[in-house]
């Protein structure tokens, strides 16, 4: 089956907008989305209609807001596999889940314990994790990054021991596009007792998923870059471990009973979502959900791979152009980086821009990951089903514009 592109884009109002008189060709879908016609409509309509603080209301305006906040997790959980709603914590986004995971870890965590992560993890998988190993006296382990930009899972059998705790991996690497080898991990984190988290940030944006037959015990991803509002994100845990963490933070809606000298908590999830909910941002992440499970990802995901095939083609031809990943469209998603010889990546992108061409540069809160390449940054071009063949060439002509101004 052919995919319609004209017809998906025509659902997304922002995509008609002109850039210095151009088309607009966004391109950094790695760091946000755009928004289908959908999810602005949910938004707006419950800011119209329903606008009032979810639970404990008995008004009629409150008890909308909560139907539609509550389904909004029944919708998340529906596009995770059909997961148990008991498992889906709203939370700020991805940044806020792993912290909440790595505060609640962090209890039964103590000195001489172990924390792997990766040398291509977004600082947000990283940060969390090191100021735990900080308060716990627990080491952080790093697998290493193999030359193509995967994670080098074959280091696992040196890098998981008796004293790993939680193995925390990006699903899908916001640098490389690399698909990380879930199976192997989970089979190392199970051998040794470990917990696994994933970031699913780049992962979630490129259909539905199944959380709990991956394997791990945690999955988190964000709003923002799966077609909702800003200012939301998900954090699913198995409900046996999300039962055993402490909350992360104290307040409202999250309690059990407050007494002078004693509070009990409410169970999974509220006790995960202390103080007034992103009810707003929480109904549009439900209604892009249900707007990403109703496409046909077999097609999308052939139509993907063809614009990155479209552009690896292009990049030889363009001289002294470096990709920063895999070569191929095996185990990988649409997010492709590269450098160009005495170009500095934000120069690249400044000379995008005046083609119209939205795309990140710099080093993508993944220095380590710069490091092992030995290079200060990337320019990066991440793509959505929205895209297509004239954003691709418009970004080919773009570096090889850059590429002649400063040659």
């Amino acid at each position: 089956m052919s995919f319609d592109v004209a017809a998906l884009r025509g659902q997304f109002p922002i995509l008609g907008t002109l850039v210095h008189g151009l088309p607009l060709h966004y391109l950094d879908n790695g760091a946000s989305a755009q928004t289908p016609r959908a999810v602005i409509d949910a938004v707006v309509s419950y800011e119209t209609t329903a606008r009032a603080n979810a639970h404990r209301g008995v008004h009629a305006l409150a008890e909308a807001a909560t139907d539609l906040y509550e389904g909004a997790r029944a919708d998340v959980a529906a596009f995770l596999g059909g997961v148990p709603v008991e498992e889906i914590v709203f939370t700020g986004g991805c940044t806020a889940a792993i912290n909440l995971v790595a505060h609640g870890l962090g209890a039964s965590l103590k000195a001489g314990d172990e924390i792997v992560v990766s040398e291509l993890e977004h600082h947000s998988n990283i940060v969390p994790w090191h100021m735990l190993a900080e308060r716990a006296g627990a080491t952080l382990r790093w697998l290493p990054v193999t030359d193509d930009g995967r994670i080098d899972v074959t280091a696992l059998g040196t890098m998981v021991s008796a004293r790993t705790r939680v193995i925390a991996l990006a699903h899908v690497s916001n640098v490389t596009g690399a698909v990380l080898d879930v199976a192997a991990v989970v089979a190392a984190a199970k051998a040794v007792g470990a917990k696994v988290l994933l970031d699913g940030a780049q992962r979630a944006p490129h259909g539905p998923l199944d959380v709990a037959a991956l394997g791990v015990d945690f999955y988190v991803l964000a709003g923002h870059k799966a077609y909702g509002p800003n200012g939301i994100g998900i954090l699913w845990g198995r409900a046996t471990e999300l039962d055993r963490l402490p909350p992360f933070m104290g307040g409202g809606s999250m309690i059990g009973r407050v007494e002078k000298g004693r509070i009990t908590y409410a169970p999974s999830p509220r006790r995960f979502e202390a103080g007034t909910p992103p009810i707003g941002p929480a109904v549009g992440l439900g209604a892009a959900c249900r707007w990403m499970s109703g496409l046909d990802w077999d097609a999308i995901h052939d139509h993907e791979m063809g614009l990155v095939q479209r552009l690896l083609d292009g990049l030889p031809d363009i001289p002294g152009c470096r990709l920063v990943g895999p070569a191929g469209l095996q185990g990988r998603f649409p997010v492709v980086s590269l450098t160009l010889d005495s170009v500095h990546p934000h120069d690249t992108a400044q000379i995008l821009d005046s083609f119209g061409v939205a795309v990140r540069a710099g080093h993508h809160c993944a220095q380590p990951l710069m490091d092992r390449f030995d290079i200060a940054g990337t320019t990066r071009i991440s793509l959505a089903p929205y895209n297509d063949s004239g954003d691709i060439d418009a970004a080919l002509l773009g570096l090889r514009e850059a590429v002649r101004r400063f040659a």
